[in-house]
């Protein structure tokens, strides 16, 4: 925020509370329970429940606003959802029955940012498709700030205390760190606020399936290891599930009707 560019300004005591509040549990929040989601139930189950959103979001959206009718939905929500429970079905089952009570907790931890990140995404479309919107570069550093004080929060729980100060497991955190601050966070929500004012948040939510499919392709990398034959079906189904979505809110009859609804 040196910039006066993206200084927040001209936004009302409510727009602050929520922007503050958007930044402090969407972000702060999802990436707490994300991460102990990810430490629980391993690299791949974590995205797989998240990855639910798209169908919960969009069946939300569509029931508010009617941008679709419901059954041109079912298939491509129904594909989604069949892959994501595809890949959840495998991966509990190959975990065995010692393994399944820390799993079982990891996609209680998941479930927890798919509650957040649902509430989020809400929460924001209201926000960017109201006539009054905020710029979208503002309304990103609202968020900003906010997530900023909910971190604040978190430093009693750091063991910054125990740990060396230098040395290239301290740089590899801060880079990683920088890296999705910038990228996973700021530029993020710049898009996704693009996203939610321009697009019928019953489509919008669909696309986060990318998210899904990224976090898998990261998790399999970490872990060096080829997706396995449920996996790849599961992927591909929510892939297919997306494109057969897109491919329904692209008829111009439709896309002016879910238009014509958010701009109302």
């Amino acid at each position: 925020m040196l910039h006066p560019r993206f200084r927040p300004r001209g936004l009302t005591c409510r727009r602050w509370l929520t922007g503050l509040s958007l930044g402090g549990a969407g972000y702060v929040g999802y990436f707490v329970a994300a991460a102990y989601a990810v430490r629980l139930a391993g690299a791949a189950i974590p995205p797989l429940v998240i990855g639910t959103m798209p169908v919960l979001l969009a069946l939300i959206a569509n029931w508010r606003d009617r941008s679709a009718p419901w059954g041109a939905l079912a298939a491509p929500l129904a594909l989604i959802a069949a892959g994501v429970a595809i890949v959840n079905i495998s991966v509990i089952e190959a975990a065995g029955p010692e393994g399944r009570g820390v799993v079982l907790l990891g996609v209680l931890a998941a479930s927890a940012a798919l509650a957040i990140w649902i509430a989020y995404g809400l929460a924001n479309a209201a926000v960017m498709r109201a006539a009054d919107a905020p710029d979208g570069l503002h309304w990103t550093g609202v968020q900003g700030i906010g997530a900023a004080i909910g971190s604040m929060a978190l430093l009693p729980l750091t063991s910054f205390s125990t740990q060396p100060l230098a040395g290239p497991d301290t740089v590899n955190f801060l880079v990683w760190a920088a890296v999705m601050g910038i990228a996973g966070s700021w530029i993020a929500t710049f898009c996704w606020g693009i996203a939610s004012a321009r697009l019928p948040l019953a489509l919008a939510a669909q696309l986060i399936v990318a998210e899904t499919v990224f976090g898998l392709v990261y998790g399999f990398v970490y872990e060096a290891r080829w997706p396995q034959t449920a996996e790849w079906v599961g992927a591909t189904l929510q892939l297919i599930g997306v494109a057969v979505a897109v491919a329904l809110f692209s008829r111009p009859g439709l896309s002016a009707r879910g238009v014509g609804k958010a701009e109302a």
